[in-house]
């Protein structure tokens, strides 16, 4: 594990710890907590499509605590599973896909836009591109946990566009424009981790 990852999982360990022990004791199981997160994200997408950015901008936010928190969970009920870490990774992409479709439904069919869901697009072929090279790493026996743009700053970065886009109009493509930039960057950075760590 690089310096950076092992940086972010002692934060996130100190942040949500106290919550999950909470969460454990009333018996919702970490897979609840994962769809519950699903659900969520996908009604942030829907307010987003109807304009109401910051309100799903916040609920952006809200829906990734849910993501911080099912493996939490999962460790202090004794309930963590290959199904569950599946399960956590399909709905984390579709989590992202329904937030990005209410920023393309908007910009498609309320605005009348161009390139704004091409921005959108490329956006999502990022993101996916970067857990995909992480699971087809590890899928060869390489961790690959490097790069400086992972799901929770992806997460961050798209919910401040969304907010500060209820005042100002370029703050979403500009946000979409800095995430799809740096997830291209951690692409990069993991293939270079990949071939460096080819041992055969």
């Amino acid at each position: 594990m690089t310096e950076q990852a092992d940086w972010r999982h002692k934060l996130a360990e100190r942040l949500t710890t106290p919550a999950a022990m909470v969460l454990a004791k009333t018996g919702i199981t970490p897979n609840a907590l994962t769809v519950i997160g699903f659900l969520v994200s996908a009604a942030a997408g829907a307010l987003i499509a109807r304009e109401y950015f910051l309100a799903g901008g916040l609920v952006v936010l809200f829906a990734g605590a849910f993501d911080l928190l099912d493996g939490p969970v999962g460790r202090a009920t004794g309930k963590t599973s290959k199904f569950g870490g599946f399960l956590d990774s399909t709905l984390d992409r579709l989590s992202e896909a329904v937030v990005l479709a209410g920023i393309v439904a908007y910009y498609t069919f309320v605005e009348k836009a161009t390139w704004e869901p091409l921005l959108a697009y490329g956006c999502f072929a990022g993101s996916v591109m970067v857990s995909y090279l992480r699971a087809r790493a590890e899928g060869l026996g390489i961790k690959c946990e490097v790069g400086i743009f992972t799901r929770a700053e992806r997460v961050i970065f798209m919910s401040a566009g969304l907010v500060f886009g209820q005042w100002f109009d370029l703050a979403i493509p500009i946000m979409l424009g800095i995430i799809t930039a740096l997830a291209f960057v951690t692409v990069a950075q993991r293939l270079i981790h990949v071939r460096r760590n080819d041992t055969r």
